[in-house]
């Protein structure tokens, strides 16, 4: 049988306790998603992001086969999670640059080449984040989190997780995007390549993003995914609230807005050093 059907035969366990050679399987698994062999979504040849519900139930069968255990560092630093998602290994021929400080990488998650991690940062379970990317101080990559080529995470940069249900798309940063200090994207909202958010613009699956150089509103579609279209300067912005008790209290609410599409002058100011990497 393939991985695949591996996996599903699993997970259709659920009342048996499982054996070494299911630990085994699932071993496998965790290994390919480290190798970003098998991904939580994928983009198919038609630009769209399409969710692999098969890989997010593996994930989800690994809590279930997981007893908890210590994984304690020393007697200062006790951590007890389940046995079968450690730390990740890492070793110096990943070419993952891990500053120093308290970052941590869990296992069952892609971390390209050229990746820099800067302390305290956290990816987990699910994730896959491809080559050239800058995870800064304090920031999240929730599970499954799907992050592209030289994307900058600054700091305080939350990317939520989205495991359950194995059918909802997970979050989507692709190739160039650039994420300000304190930005927020959750509930599988898809960043197409280039945009770039301000600094403390947060993006849900109910958020509706005002385009102010198309005069359109985004909106999530049928199956709750928010997309923000390739190039896209998002700032937070506030629409007012109608109502004669709004209108007197001078009440509004936040609104990201689209003021402009990325250019060689938005380029120049974005361009990371190429240093730092």
């Amino acid at each position: 049988m393939s991985l695949r059907e591996q996996i599903e035969a699993l997970d259709a366990t659920r009342n048996r306790a499982f054996n070494e050679a299911d630990r085994a399987v699932f071993a496998e698994f965790r290994t390919a998603l480290n190798r970003g062999a098998v991904r939580a979504a994928e983009r198919a040849l038609d630009g769209e992001w399409r969710v692999n519900a098969w890989v997010k139930r593996g994930i989800l069968l690994g809590f279930r086969m997981g007893v908890l255990t210590d994984m304690s560092v020393d007697p200062t630093l006790r951590f007890f999670d389940k046995d079968t998602y450690p730390v990740r290994p890492t070793t110096l021929g990943d070419r993952v640059r891990i500053v120093p400080g308290g970052s941590s990488i869990r296992d069952g998650s892609y971390v390209a080449p050229g990746v820099v991690c800067m302390p305290p940062m956290y990816v987990n379970v699910g994730a896959y984040v491809d080559e050239g990317t800058m995870i800064d101080s304090h920031a999240l990559v929730g599970s499954c989190a799907q992050i592209g080529k030289r994307v900058h995470l600054s700091a305080a940069v939350q990317i939520g997780g989205v495991l359950e249900p194995v059918g909802a798309l997970p979050v989507v940063i692709e190739d160039d995007v650039v994420l300000g200090g304190g930005c927020g994207v959750y509930e599988g909202t898809v960043v197409r390549a280039r945009a770039a958010l301000a600094p403390g613009t947060i993006l849900t699956g109910s958020t509706p993003v005002f385009d102010v150089v198309r005069s359109v509103i985004y909106r999530a579609g049928p199956e709750g995914v928010l997309e923000i279209p390739t190039g896209a300067v998002v700032v937070p912005g506030a629409r007012a609230l109608q109502g004669r008790a709004a209108v007197e209290w001078g009440l509004s609410l936040y609104a990201p807005v689209i003021v402009k599409y990325r250019d060689d002058k938005t380029d120049r100011a974005l361009r990371l050093e190429a240093d730092l990497r």
